[in-house]
């Protein structure tokens, strides 16, 4: 299994909506494309989100999920609540 972490930088005032629509369409969709949600969180003082997902073939399936009609049909694009993304492969060793 490969992992990423997905550090977030949310836009002020846009927490909340982000996470709702997080929730209801990007959620679900990564789960329905293979993924594995290990976990979620928020530093709300921060506006910052946090998750690390996995898949057995992370960068085919990123992919995958990215070119897919659902990904491409959420309208508005939630990415639209974030101000900075940092991404980092992870690497399990326990």
């Amino acid at each position: 299994m490969e992992y990423q972490l997905r550090d977030y930088r949310v836009r002020p005032g846009e927490l909340d909506e982000w996470l709702e629509e997080w929730r209801e369409q990007v959620y679900p969709l990564r789960l329905a494309n293979g993924f594995e949600v290990v976990g979620a969180w928020i530093a709300r003082e921060e506006s910052r989100f946090v998750w690390i997902i996995g898949h057995d073939d992370f960068r085919s399936a990123n992919d995958v999920y990215y070119a897919s009609p659902e990904r491409a049909g959420m309208d508005p694009d939630p990415a639209r609540h974030l101000a900075r993304v940092s991404e980092t492969q992870l690497e399990r060793i326990v």
